[in-house]
Order: C-alpha cells, then structure tokens, then sequence
C-alpha cells in the first residue's frame, strides 16, 4: 500500500491545478465504478481507516463535500464531532425511568383503572413529570387497554373484594353403615374465604327446614363468637336451602347469594374444602353410624383449623381465629432453631391417616 501510495503524492506534487482536478475526476470515477462492483451495499471501515480518512478529510476542509464518496458527507461530519467530543444533542423528552413504567403496569393490573385515574395517583405519589400520553403509550407497550375497565366485574373481583365477609356454604354426604342397614348421612359446611376457617354441623338424615334453621343459627353464632365478619353467604340452587333458611341470615342482616347450577367455580373454596375432607378422611373409612361419621369429620376439622399448612394461602397454617399468625410450626416467631433431626416428631390421627410432624421442646 505504502509503496503505491509514495507515487501517487510524488505525481501530484509535480501537476498543475489543470491535471490534479483531470486526476481527481478520474479518481472519482474510478471509485465510483469499483463501489458498484462491492457486493454490499454499506462498506464498513476499520477505526485505523476511518482514522486516516478524518485525517486526510479534515485538512480539506468544506471541499470533502465534493470527493467523499465511501460514506456520506452527514456520516463524515459525525465522526468529526464526536472526535472533538461534540457528541449528538438528545432530542425529545428523556426516557421514563424503568421503576416509574413498573409502577405505572402494576397499578394497571391491580385495580383495572385508566391511563387518566393511574396518573392521578402517579401524582399523589409524586412522580414526575409525566404526562397522560406516557402513561397511555406504557400501558399499550405492555398489551394493557389504556381505558378503565367497565362493568361490574369478574366473579374473581366479587370474592376478592368480599373476602373478608363472605362465606361460602354447600351440603356433603356419605352412604355409612347404620343399624338399619346402608343409609345416607348429610352435613353441610361452611368456609370463610380470607382465613379458610370452616364451621361443620353434625351428622343427619334428614336435613329438613327445621334442621337446617338450626344449624344456620349454629353457624352464625359460631362466626360471632371467633370475631369472623359475615355479611355474604353464598350457595347453590339446593332445595334444602329453603326460604325459611334465607330467612334465618335476612333476621341477622346476611345476604344469602345462589351461584348458577352446574357452575362449581362460583362456590370453589367450599367445594375443594369438601373435596379434600372426603379425600383425605371419609374415603378411607366404613363409616359405622352417625357417630363414627361426626367423629372423623371433626378430627380433620380440628387437624386442618390446627395442623395442616394451606396451600392457597402460601402453605402456612390458618390465621388464628382472632387474626394472629403463625408460622408454619406453630409457633409466633418465624425465627427457625437450627435443624435436628433427632428433634422431629410425628403426631397421628385418624389411626395414622392424618399425620403432623413438630418440633419436640429441647
């Protein structure tokens, strides 16, 4: 390179203006006819020459325009300002910082407002300057509709936002064996959605109106005396929740809700309670009379109220009745002692079919 490099300066020095512009013209034209034989439409420089063109480029001053033709004459005078550390001004407003878009999808997805109410609160919170059109743009970016959501709702919003009050209600059976042969026997639970308690009555075989209006004040008295808040029960379409049941929570100021047939997500929480008392307990045994029904139903009653972390609530065993929490072995501090097996104890009901494992005291 260096050696065809040497004449071609040793030729111009010797020319005339005449021959260096006859030179330059053919130079031109030769590059342009090499330029359309490259394969790429951009040639892409190394810094050593793309060094060497500023260096040559810039003793020519504004006349570059005329010759440059490896990259634009816009591209050359970025690369002459950004060697001088005359970087490109910024244009527009500056880019929101990430943790104010996390917060604005966040409030989003939590309570299903619009962009306008959403930046209300950014307001409240004092985070700015943002404007509605930022909020709306970060909402459509993260495939959320920037309106408010309209309607009354889902059935999951209604068991959210009624948690602390609603109880849900449904009838559980099981064909036992009895003195008078196989009958079957009936109960009916009731679970409180924020803390997962449950209330169950006793056994029976017959559940008339009279017995249910007996177990419905049962029920509420039981929900009063542990400070558990009812004001929704919900149930199914059932005959035996009778008019003279309804009657019964309307004296007290409950509102019992029906949930549509043949619909058991509207009643879930009871309906997995139930599923789970008859899978873990009721299935394995033949039952022998009423009694021996009540009996196991209300040791799994006590085990789960007691012993048994919850899934649905993080695994942790159920809020006290008062509200207080425990950790997962029972106890108030969440601090755990150092692991010894030798510790680790199995408590059994049930003849061993509910079991529950603790800490033995040192």
């Amino acid at each position: 390179m260096v050696r065809i490099f040497h004449p071609l300066l040793f030729l111009l020095g010797r020319s005339t203006t005449d021959e260096l512009q006859k030179q330059v013209e053919f130079l031109k034209a030769e590059n342009e006819m090499l330029r359309k034989r490259v394969p790429k439409k951009h040639i892409f420089l190394e810094p050593v020459e793309r060094a060497k063109l500023l260096k040559l480029g810039k003793e020519l001053g504004p006349g570059i325009r005329q010759l440059i033709t490896i990259v634009s004459y816009s591209t050359f005078r970025r690369w002459v300002r950004k060697e001088e550390g005359k970087g490109p001004t910024r244009k527009g407003r500056p880019r929101l910082a990430t943790i104010v878009r996390e917060l604005v999808v966040m409030i989003a997805k939590e309570t299903g407002w619009g962009y306008t109410r959403i930046l209300g609160e950014l307001k409240k919170l004092r985070v700015g300057p943002i404007c509605r059109q930022s909020v709306k743009n970060i909402l459509i970016e993260h495939g959320l509709d920037p309106g408010p959501r309209r309607g009354r709702g889902t059935w999951s919003d209604f068991l959210r936002i009624h948690a602390e009050t609603l109880w849900q209600c449904d009838f559980f059976s099981k064909r036992i064996w009895t003195p008078k042969g196989p009958q079957q026997i009936f109960a009916m639970a009731f679970i409180h959605l924020a803390t997962r308690r449950v209330f169950v009555t006793p056994g029976t075989f017959k559940p008339d109106a009279v017995w249910m209006e007996t177990h419905a004040r049962a029920f509420l008295d039981h929900a009063a005396e542990e400070q558990l808040p009812c004001s929704i029960v919900t149930c199914d379409y059932d005959d035996k929740f009778s008019k003279a049941f309804d009657q019964v929570f309307k004296d007290r100021s409950v509102h019992v809700k029906r949930v549509g047939p043949q619909a058991p997500n509207l009643n879930a929480f009871i309906e997995r309670w139930i599923q789970s008392l008859q899978q873990e307990a009721l299935d394995h045994f033949v039952v022998l009379g009423k009694e021996h029904f009540d009996y196991i139903v209300s040791e799994y009653v006590a085990y789960y109220h007691d012993l048994r972390p919850n899934q649905g609530l993080g695994n942790v065993l159920l809020p006290r009745p008062h509200g207080e929490l425990v950790d997962a072995a029972g106890r108030d501090d969440c601090t755990p002692p150092p692991l010894n097996l030798a510790e680790v104890k199995c408590e059994q009901r049930l003849g061993g079919l509910l079991k529950h494992y603790y800490r033995a005291a040192a």
